[in-house]
Parts: C-alpha cells; structure tokens; sequence
C-alpha cells in the first residue's frame, strides 16, 4: 500500500534522505521513530505528495506520485503537524468542505459520525479557533478518516493531546487496525509506537538504520522487510 524506492531529497546542498526504500504492505501499522532532524517529516511529505522527491518512486494505494496524486488522495488519510483546519469556519463546516473535497455523497451522516468518534458533537458549530489544541487535534484525526480511506499517514499524531485525548487515540488506532487500514506513523514515545504498531523502523540521518518485527531489532542497513 505504501512503496518508495531510492528516495532522495536535498534542501539545496544539505541531505535529508538518502536512497530510503520503504515498503508496507496492506493492514500494517508501522511506527516510524528517530531523532529530531533525521528526516521523518520530509519523508512523510513526500508519502503524502507534499513535496518531490529530487529522486526515487512512490506509490500510494497502488497510484504513483505525483503524476496519480488525484487517485491517491482518495485512498489517503493524513494528519500531519499543521491540523489542516480552517480555524473561521466551524468544526462541521470544516468537514463538510473535505467531504466535498473529497465526492462524498449525502455526507451529513458521516461528519455526525465522526464528531462523535471525535467527541465533538456539541462543538460542532463552534468556530476552530476557538478551539484548545487538543481538540483542534481531534477534529484533523475525523477529518483524515472522513473519507474511510485504506491508507492513513499521522505525524506525531498524539500532539496535544491530554492523557484521556492519548487514551482515546490508542483506541481509534487499535480499531483502524483491526479493520485492515495500513498506518504508518511517527512518534516520539517509543513505549506506546511499539505495543500499537505490528511492526517498527528507525530513520536516523536521513537512512532507515534499523528495524524491529517480532520483537527483534535488526540493523538494516537501508532495507525494510527483513530479507
């Protein structure tokens, strides 16, 4: 579901990734860890068609980016560390403009669903800017599932979030899970990435370095599957 090979980027003469090849198959959850200034968020960019590569592929959902970015869009949900949100507009004009965004027929249904797995429903129709952090974090989360999308990107999705918002999370994540969506996700809390995730990678210096499955870190050299 999510493919890069020999991926590159450069911000002028400084290196940020350097040749990840990265495959995660459909129903994975994988946790991405690693140092501040190692590369995750760039890579995540690139997964999500946010920025180009100066070098390698990548498919999402099958879909090539950029040149299928449309159709990938699709089947791609994303929470990065900007929530995306339209802070004059309320929590439910918010997700009825994505729902557009995204062709959902008759959404009304669907943005009631979500607010209440956001527990969000009697905020609805007050304006994001008024919204603490915390919030704001659980309006991007039903954004980026509005759409029920196979493949779903989080950049430290936990920011903000308060214990019970943290607790409340595990939970979302466990269920996307256990209904087959492939996740990939950073986060800096190596504790909680390792009992969610079913399997584990280590970006430092802009290389995968290492990689856990099955409770056994192996370096990696640059793989990602074990082979």
């Amino acid at each position: 579901m999510i493919l890069a090979r020999a991926l590159v980027k450069s911000f002028g003469y400084r290196p940020v990734l350097r040749r990840v090849d990265l495959e995660i198959g459909a129903g994975e959850f994988v946790a991405l860890f690693g140092p501040n200034g190692a590369g995750k968020t760039t890579l995540l960019r690139l997964l999500c068609g946010l920025a180009r590569p100066n070098f390698g592929e990548i498919r999402v959902g099958g879909y090539r980016l950029p040149a299928e970015a449309e159709k990938a869009y699709r089947r791609l949900g994303v929470v990065l560390h900007q929530p995306l949100l339209y802070t004059d507009l309320n929590a439910e004009e918010n997700l009825r403009f994505y729902a557009r965004l995204y062709g959902l027929p008759q959404p009304a249904a669907r943005i009631a669903e979500v607010l209440e797995m956001a527990r969000l429903p009697l905020k609805r129709r007050d304006p994001v800017r008024d919204f603490s952090r915390g919030m704001q974090q659980r309006l991007a989360l039903a954004r980026a599932i509005l759409h029920d999308p196979d493949v779903l990107i989080f950049d430290e999705p936990y920011t903000g979030l308060d214990p019970d918002g943290a607790a409340w999370l595990d939970s979302l994540l466990r269920d996307l899970a256990a209904r087959g969506r492939t996740i990939l996700m950073t986060t800096h809390d190596l504790e909680r990435g390792l009992r969610l995730a079913s399997r584990a990678l280590v970006l430092v210096e802009g290389e995968i370095s290492a990689y856990e499955d099955g409770g056994r870190w192996t370096e990696d050299g640059g793989r990602t599957n074990g082979e």
